[in-house]
């Protein structure tokens, strides 16, 4: 039955193959890695298939949060999919108002909002809308809306250079955050015309009734407004501050009108709210004629608060940047193969059903097709995570994004022009849920605070009116209370406390997006682990040789002209040398001298190894396979040694000369040195931590064998990877760690993804965390740093509300004033200040 290619596996939804296996009870799975998760792990709450076959309509049955004017068309046409990158989503606030602007659009079935990956993933009626229409829907109150296919720095560009070749991407996001830089520095110059008046005369005549000063309070009888030249300054305050809401202050009102637009208060809305009792406070005492105004409290407020949300989009910008030179494993062009043999360039998107493509060696495979002239070596190790590459021979299917490592590929390309790695791509952007966009513990505090703030407002007001006060002066009263209960300075903390936790792992090579990584990370129970370029280096070296020097010398100058991995370490070990230390004539090896002037008098490449003759003599290095099939001599020893090899998970090269084996070399993928201790570490800290690979079980057999490791799932693709994030789900929060674009969709629907540097672009796209280097010890960095950065952020929070501890005795002392105001303000900013900026961890 297991020869029987009918059918999908019952883990991973994949098509079975000739390789399918089945369990005890008939159940059928794609590998034996796939069947060993089934009968190992439980199966998750709600199982499906997320893997390559994912399509849009995961979005319909996830993506809609409620009922919308354009999400009851269950009768409409064919449905598609689009993914739109908005810039300018910083909460759950922009999720919800983003998503029911979409779901509101004729057409559309179903939408879902994003903000730690800033997409939104909207299902359309295409004959009733677009994804241009979808834009421009969406591009709305500063939120700007671009396909995600588009480059995310290109969404940067400002008017006029957008399509100017000359104008480097990079450029015209330093363009825009230029233009945001002179809006904020705008407001802040006209801020300081309105604080020179406080500085020359208001802030001294408050201290001098203070201090029973008089000539000091007396600076307040020549400013006050009770005079007609003080009353006639009061259209300059008002102007003053207006420029500055309007320039400094915009992303607290945009943030403010979502918010009540949606009905979910926010921090924005709560230091909004701040600003207009100040100002409202402040235009009512100077139109009563007194002294005690506070248009200072509603400039600085809105100045430093803007400027903290400034600091994080910078840090968040910074930290993008530093993606952007990551691996891009699509292919843009293709080379047609015509039937006179002719070759021509054509971009992929203009391939079609039945061309012929040929893809040489070294090359990447454009798209997924049959292979039609061969043999060739392909490496798939990007789609499958398979580190050896794989033999293909005529009829053979080939993976759109591997890479061609021996001789060359002319594939036909299938019914459908399709890529493995577009497939991958579109299952990542399908399963980045919106709700990794968990709300703000500040937003919930300000969903609080507000409506208790009101209360006392009223409660203030009242009883300042029941006690005599006329309809004014108890109205002040009211606003008064709110002004100094407000737990303004939240708005603050939290992002002044995002941005130095990010910088902090920024600092340390670790880049996120977004402070609820931390507070997810910090909730990790399962750390999944890729193994093949994140556990291991990824790259062959030379483990064990057993071979003459002389024939190792002639192996190393053949295997210099060929592209396989293998071919690369054996060069690297016995062939020629081209820098000034390894030119000698001669280098040792095991004790045997080893000749480094081998000349090479013809070369031959082979799907399994390459031949030619050396210094006269006809050599041969390859698979065992390939002795046995040119009927070359292999002594059992020999035979035996490298079959262990094989068995140990690493692949034996045969090097033999004139018709006979003489020697082997073996080849594997390292494990990294820092492997070993940051499994230990996350095994010691109650982390169960287990193992997938695209390997046979052979190549894991040394990390199953760590204590810590509880699972290692071998021969797992990348369907598979994601169907066992799922089981493992139902053990607690899990996160995966992986390099390739292969673990992309597993990355996406893990709790929280962490992808190394070394990767590819789409599984730093796929991930919530970023390694930039291949340091593995990074990960438990990683956790270091969230514990680190959810104390620190609950200290900032507690010493937000210091402006209240200050501002609150000073009213009922009855001493409330700009000047104590001010003091309370800088009292809580120097605070939060220093606390945000010490160092997260200890060197």
């Amino acid at each position: 039955m297991a020869d029987d290619t009918t059918g999908t596996c019952a883990l991973c939804g994949e098509r079975l193959s000739a390789s399918a296996v089945t369990a005890e009870d008939d159940t059928r799975y794609c590998s034996a890695g796939c069947r060993e998760v089934a009968t190992t792990l439980p199966e998750a709450p709600e199982e499906g298939s997320d893997g390559l076959g994912a399509t849009a309509s995961t979005l319909q049955g996830t993506g809609s949060r409620g009922d919308g004017e354009g999400s009851a068309e269950d009768d409409a046409g064919p449905v598609e999919a689009t993914f739109l990158r908005v810039e300018g989503m910083h909460c759950a606030t922009c999720e919800a108002f983003l998503e029911a602007r979409a779901k509101s659009t004729p057409g559309v079935v179903a939408a879902e909002a994003s903000y730690v990956t800033e997409t939104v993933g909207v299902e359309y009626d295409p004959a009733v809308t677009s994804p241009e229409a979808l834009c421009e829907r969406l591009t709305t109150l500063g939120y700007t809306a671009r396909p995600r296919e588009s480059s995310p720095v290109d969404s940067h560009a400002m008017e006029g250079d957008r399509d100017d070749p000359t104008v480097h991407p990079r450029e015209r996001e330093r363009g825009f955050d230029d233009l945001i830089g002179y809006r904020y520095a705008a407001g802040v110059l006209f801020a300081s015309f309105l604080l020179l008046p406080y500085v020359v005369s208001i802030y001294p005549a408050h201290l001098g009734e203070l201090l029973g000063i008089e000539w000091l309070a007396a600076f307040g009888t020549e400013f006050g407004f009770s005079t007609l030249e003080g009353l006639l300054m009061l259209p300059f305050f008002l102007f003053i501050t207006g420029v500055v809401l309007l320039f400094a202050g915009m992303p607290l009102l945009r943030g403010a009108l979502v918010s009540l637009r949606m009905r979910q208060p926010n921090t924005d809305l709560l230091v909004a709210t701040t600003l207009a009792i100040a100002l409202a406070y402040s235009t009512l005492a100077a139109l009563l004629g007194r002294t005690d105004v506070f248009f200072d409290a509603t400039v600085v407020i809105a100045a430093v608060v803007v400027a903290a949300i400034f600091y994080e989009t910078l840090v968040k910008r910074r930290a993008m940047d530093r993606l952007t030179d990551l691996t891009v494993s699509r292919v843009s062009e293709a080379t047609r193969y015509g039937p006179d043999g002719t070759t021509w360039s054509v971009a992929v998107e203009e391939l079609a059903p039945g061309d012929r493509v040929l893809v040489r060696e070294g090359e990447r495979v454009p798209v997924d097709g049959t292979l039609e002239e061969g043999p060739c070596a392909v490496d798939e190790a990007v789609v499958t995570g398979e580190s050896l590459p794989v033999t293909k021979r005529a009829g053979d299917e080939v993976l759109g994004g591997s890479i061609v490592t021996e001789g060359a590929a002319v594939l036909r390309i299938d019914d459908a022009v399709t890529s493995s790695i577009d497939r991958l791509t579109a299952a990542v952007w399908e399963l980045q849920r919106a709700d990794h966009g968990v709300q703000r513990r500040a937003d919930r505090l300000a969903s609080i605070a507000l409506p208790v703030v009101a209360v006392l407002g009223v409660l203030a007001a009242g009883a300042a009116y029941a006690l005599g006060a006329a309809g004014p002066v108890a109205l002040l009263a009211g606003l008064g209370a709110v002004l100094v209960a407000s737990p303004w300075a939240v708005g603050l903390a939290t992002p002044l406390s995002v941005a130095t936790n990010i910088r902090a792992a920024l600092e340390r090579g670790i880049v996120v997006f977004d402070e609820t990584i931390f507070e997810r990370l910090r909730d990790v129970d399962v750390v999944v682990f890729d193994k093949t370029g994140t556990l291991t280096t990824g790259r062959m070296t030379v483990f064990e040789t057993d071979a003459p020097g002389d024939l190792l010398a002639a192996a190393g100058a053949l295997e210099a002209r060929a592209a396989h991995p293998a071919a690369v370490a054996i060069a690297d070990a016995f062939g020629p040398r081209q820098d000034e230390e390894s030119t000698a004539d001669a280098s040792t090896d095991g004790g045997r001298t080893v000749a480094s002037d081998a000349t090479v008098e013809r070369f031959e490449s082979h799907a399994r190894g390459v031949s030619g003759t050396v210094d006269g003599a006809t050599v041969l290095v390859g698979a065992p396979s390939l002795f046995t099939d040119r009927d070359w001599t292999v002594p059992a020893d020999l035979a035996s040694r490298a079959e262990a090899a094989r068995d140990d998970g690493r692949l034996p090269v045969l090097v033999g000369r004139d018709g006979a084996a003489e020697g082997f070399v073996v080849v594997g993928d390292s494990p990294r040195d820092d492997w070993d201790a940051t499994v230990a570490a996350l095994a010691d800290a109650g982390r169960e931590v287990v193992v997938l690979t695209g390997d046979d079980r052979a190549a894991a057999a040394s990390i199953a064998d760590h204590p810590g490791v509880a699972h290692v799932f071998a021969g797992i693709g990348p369907a598979g990877k994601t169907a066992t994030v799922r089981r493992l789900q139902a053990r607690g929060s899990v996160a995966m760690v992986g390099d390739g674009t292969n673990d992309a969709p597993a990355l996406a629907a893990a709790d929280l993804g962490i992808s190394l540097g070394g990767g590819t672009a789409l599984a730093a796209d796929a991930a919530d965390v970023t390694v930039l280097d291949d340091d593995l010890s990074r990960v438990q960095t990683a956790f270091d740093l969230a514990r680190a950065a959810g104390t620190r952020t609950r200290q900032t929070l507690w010493l937000a509300g210091s402006y209240n501890v200050v501002a609150i005795p000073a009213a009922v002392a009855g001493i409330l004033s700009p000047l104590t105001l001010a003091g309370a303000i800088t009292v809580c900013g120097v605070l939060v200040g220093a606390n945000a900026w010490r160092p997260l961890l200890s060197e």
